[in-house]
């Protein structure tokens, strides 16, 4: 035993120096694995130009690695698995050698300006399993072996610009939990194997718009484990599959905006664990089946479809719902009464059904309701009294019912309220007082009922609109009025108010409209009215004041209509009067005298001031008396004037010369410091663009620029460049212009929006490139005198036919949905009009000329123009002198280009504004068949025709809140394409 000592000490150090072998081995391997991943990530950084946010990339020394670069870096035992460069602004391609850093299971390079197709490097990231380019400039198609990524378990290639068929090889990702296509151009199909993802709990396709029609697979039922599914807006048609209920994890389902119809499958409300469903704004038609087992469901959203029958009993017993949403259907019957015991709700959205009956007294006593829509049906009796028992209401909408009784009293104690709407019904007695003081209110809505009692001298700050015209109101207008700062909107009209117009009434600095005529009102008129620069409307008529009309009414910058009849006003009609752009202007029976204003006696204004005995005119066209003639000569002060006159165009024909020669040397020096900032993948050079600037090629120009037509090479493609050239005089607003549309086409995205290639800027010029889109602007086909060079009569019949102005509409409206309702925050284009609406070879419409475009702070929020911008006839009234913009702006700027495609006209000429027109002839009740194209107006579209004329008046209303959104623009859009 003594002799094998020896031998096991041997060994063991033999074992422990192999040991340290290995150990230096490991480490050495180690240090060259982090040599190796340190010397990609430098690498990296030149390839990107060493921007500042990678500054802290610095070579590592013995006490540093690279593992500390965060946020970009992640490591898993001190090798890189993780690469994150988010909202970077970087323009160039996916490195190839970015998979040179072998352990990466994570690549997010989410909202930057990637050009290109798919990147084929990814395949050498043989561990992949994260992996999001959302909210880049990809195109072309998906690559039909993606499944070479066979350990992705998530992929997001949303808002970017691929196209083509989604490939069938992504139904062999078998490891694949998440998937995001929305907001691409995909126009091909969407293939059944997607169906074949085991393991997919969250699918998106939505916002894919240009996708050949497709119903929703029954395939997709097999995907066991899906959770969420999203397809809104995509091309769906047909009836949902029979065995969507087999669905058994489903939580969320999101159809809206497509072409489903049939009925809603009774399998659908089998699953157990469905937490929304959401098929808004569909074309579904028939009975809703009933629910039964469903009873894990937390919201049903079925609005904007053609659902019919009963509202079904096993609602109420869905006791973990908290959204039920079926408005915009056709729902009938009464709304069961086990419903206001939901101990879950939250939502409640019947509006605008054929609902009758009355409602149950329990609804918010069980439940914290926030939302409670009843309105456009047939309800009766009394609101339910606890609506707001928890203090969390915000809207009550209940108008357009035939409901009777008092307001909850639940009301008077709601700090939380936000919006009551229940005018047109029966509704009677005195307001709860506390409602009037809730901090959040900002809108009441209760004309056409019978409410008693008197308005509080104060209300909340936040209210901008009051509205309870048609009741039985009494008392004084309260001199606390003044603290109403917010007040936009004020109809009093036809109540029982006496007493005088109160000063304070007049420092309301936001008021558009004021409406407190038929009255008892007496007195004077308040003089001191210029906080009322906003106001667009004043109506005092049928009241008993007397006294002299304000001569400070003539200040008023924005008011367009004056109503001061049938009191007992006196003295003559003030000549700054005449300074007003008055839509609508009525004096009459009053006690008026002298001669009206000259810029009133023509025949718009001839029943403005019938019943004023002592009033004349000096023209015969204004129906009254001729006032009394004297003569004169022209004085030696006005030769005096004209001669000075004279001068003075004679310096600016000077002044004007001056300032053409310098700007003829400035466009033609020499300066080659050209700078080029690339949006999309590019074919084509610089010097190209710049080369191709010529007045041959010059096809259009604006009050911002130039556009010309550029061939980029020899295959025919080319592309649209609009030319800003600075000027002295217009230097800043033209850079703020530029600047915006590049901040703005840059980062949006969609099928309806023109794509910015890229810009090409230096100091005294910005070129912006676009694509170049084929049939050029819409105002060219809609309008004779602007049809392009190369058409013909023939051609114009022949192409813009009512279904291709529909398509156009469709398309446009889509388009701006997205910048109002998902672009964050939303972009407001400010200039809509049917020029800056381009098709291309198939019809299909994109927004164009950003220029004017602006984008809001916060969601909802207004913002303050320092100039008005746009063009005449799309102007919406309260912007041409408010200067406040949201985008119900925009919303009457397109409801002008409804008009122009159904009725063909002009939106201004020298003769006609098109809103006025068309308000003129649709509320004297005329056919409106008459108001229409006749080169189109054919039977076989005349009820689509007529509908979107009625939504174009919709549009063009004068306030902004009576407008539609965007978004309900699409809705009854697709509606009509699909009647």
């Amino acid at each position: 035993m003594t002799k094998l000592r020896p031998t096991s000490s041997l060994q063991t150090h033999l074992c422990f120096l192999l040991f340290l072998l290995l150990l230096l081995i490991s480490h050495a391997n180690s240090q060259s694995l982090q040599d190796r991943e340190q010397a990609v990530l430098l690498k990296l950084k030149s390839y990107l130009q060493s921007p500042p946010f990678l500054s802290h990339w610095i070579p590592s020394t013995s006490n540093t690695s690279h593992c500390s670069w965060r946020p970009e870096i992640t490591c898993t035992n001190n090798s890189v698995t993780g690469l994150s460069l988010v909202n970077t602004n970087i323009t160039l391609p996916v490195p190839p050698f970015i998979c040179d850093l072998k352990n990466l299971t994570l690549i997010d390079l989410s909202y930057n300006y990637f050009p290109g197709e798919f990147p084929k490097a990814f395949y050498n990231c043989s561990k992949l399993q994260y992996l999001d380019l959302s909210q880049n400039y990809f195109v072309g198609k998906i690559p039909d072996d993606i499944d070479s990524l066979r350990r992705l378990r998530y992929l997001n290639l949303a808002r970017n610009n691929f196209s083509g068929d989604i490939p069938v090889a992504i139904g062999r990702l078998q490891e694949l939990r998440n998937l995001q296509l929305c907001m691409n151009e995909f126009n091909g199909s969407v293939p059944p194997e997607i169906g074949n993802l085991s393991n997919l709990e969250d699918l998106n396709l939505s916002y894919n718009v240009k996708l050949v029609p497709w119903n929703l697979l029954s395939n997709f039922t097999r995907l066991k484990k899906l959770k969420t599914l999203c397809i809104r807006q995509s091309y769906l048609v047909g009836e949902l599959p029979g065995t969507i209920g087999e669905m058994e994890a489903l939580e969320e389902l999101d159809l809206a905006i497509n072409s489903l119809s049939g009925t809603i499958p009774s399998g659908l409300f089998l699953l157990e664990n469905l937490s929304i469903i959401h098929l808004f704004q569909n074309i579904l038609s028939g009975d809703v089946p009933q629910m039964v087992e469903a009873l894990n469901l937390s919201a049903i959203d079925l609005s904007g479809n053609y659902l019919t029958g009963p509202i079904p009993e096993d609602y109420g017993k869905l006791t973990k719902l908290t959204v039920l949403a079926l408005s915009y259907n056709d729902f009938s019957g009464e709304i069961p009464t086990n419903i206001g015991r939901l101990p879950n709700l939250i939502n409640f959205k019947l509006s605008n059904n054929n609902l009758s009956g009355t409602l149950h007294p329990d609804f918010g006593r069980y439940s914290e309701l926030e939302s409670f829509e009843v309105s456009v049906n047939r309800l009766t009796g009394k609101l339910p009294d606890n609506l707001c028992y928890w203090g969390k209401l915000l809207g009550l909408e209940a108008y357009e019912n035939n409901l009777t009784g008092e307001l909850p009293t639940s009301l008077g104690n709601c700090s939380s309220l936000s919006t009551v709407k229940v005018y047109d019904n029966g509704l009677s007695g005195n307001i709860p007082s506390g409602m009037w003081t809730a901090p959040n209110l900002s809108s009441v809505l209760m004309s056409n009922n019978s409410f008693t009692g008197e308005l509080p001298e104060k209300m909340s700050w936040n209210l901008s609109r009051l509205e309870i015209r048609d009741n039985r109101f009494s008392g004084n207008i309260p001199a606390g009025v003044s603290s109403w700062t917010n007040l936009q909107v004020f109809d009093a009209g036809n109540n029982f108010f006496n007493g005088t117009v109160p000063q304070e009434l007049t420092s309301l600095p936001s008021l558009i409209t004021l409406y407190l005529d038929q009255n008892k009102l007496t007195g004077f008129l308040p003089t001191d009215i210029i906080s009322w620069k906003t106001l667009y409307t004043l109506n005092f008529s049928r009241n008993q004041l007397y006294g002299p009309i304000p001569a400070k009414l003539g200040l008023l910058p924005g008011l367009a209509a004056l109503d001061l009849s049938e009191n007992q006003l006196s003295g003559q009609i003030p000549a700054q009067l005449g300074r007003l752009k008055l839509n609508n202007l009525n004096l009459s029976s009053n006690h008026l005298s002298g001669k009206i204003p000259i810029e009133f006696q023509n025949a718009a204004y001839d029943r403005s001031f019938l019943d004023n005995q002592g009033l004349c005119a000096t023209s015969p066209s204004a129906k009254l008396k001729i006032c009394n003639r004297k003569s004169g000569k022209i004085s030696s002060k006005y030769l005096a004037l004209i001669l000075t006159f004279g001068i003075l165009l004679s310096l600016l024909a000077l002044s004007l010369s001056f300032f053409m020669v310098r700007a003829y040397w400035k466009r033609n020096r020499s300066d080659s410091n050209w700078k080029l900032t690339r949006f999309q993948r590019l074919n084509f050079t610089e010097s190209k663009i710049i080369s191709g600037v010529t007045e041959n090629n010059l096809v259009g120009s604006g009050g911002s620029g130039k556009v010309y037509r550029v061939p980029v090479n020899r295959t025919g493609d080319v592309v649209a460049v609009k030319k800003i050239s600075n000027d002295t005089n217009l230097e800043e607003k033209l850079e703020k212009e530029f600047l915006a549309e590049v901040k703005i086409l840059s980062s949006i995205r969609h099928a309806n929006i023109v794509k910015l290639m890229c810009c090409i800027s230096k100091d005294n010029s910005k070129l912006l490139v676009y694509e170049y889109l084929e049939n050029r602007s819409l105002d060219q086909w809609l309008h004779k005198r602007n049809w392009p060079s190369n058409l013909t009569s023939s051609d114009h019949h022949v192409v813009l036919d009512w279904p291709k102005r529909l398509q156009i509409a469709v398309g446009a409206a889509r388009g701006l949905c997205y910048m109002h309702h998902y672009c964050v925050p939303p972009v407001v284009h400010r200039d809509m009009k049917s020029s800056n609406i381009l098709l291309d070879s198939d019809f299909n419409a994109k927004i164009a000329d950003f220029g004017l475009a602006k984008m809001l702070v916060k969601e909802g929020e207004l913002a303050t123009m320092s100039a008005v911008a746009g063009t005449p006839g799309y102007f919406a009234p309260e912007f041409g002198y408010t200067r406040r913009m949201n985008e119900k702006i925009d919303v009457y700027s397109f409801g002008v280009i409804l008009l122009e495609l159904t009725t063909g006209r002009e939106a201004k000429d020298e003769h006609t504004n098109l809103v006025e027109w068309a308000w003129r002839h649709f509320e004297k009740r005329n056919p409106l068949a008459d108001a229409l194209d006749e080169d189109i107006r054919e039977p076989c579209w005349l009820d689509e025709m007529c509908f979107v004329f009625t939504l174009a008046i919709r549009c063009t209303q004068r306030l902004p809140c009576d407008r539609p959104s965007m978004m309900e623009v699409v809705r009854i859009l697709n509606r009509c394409g699909n009647r």
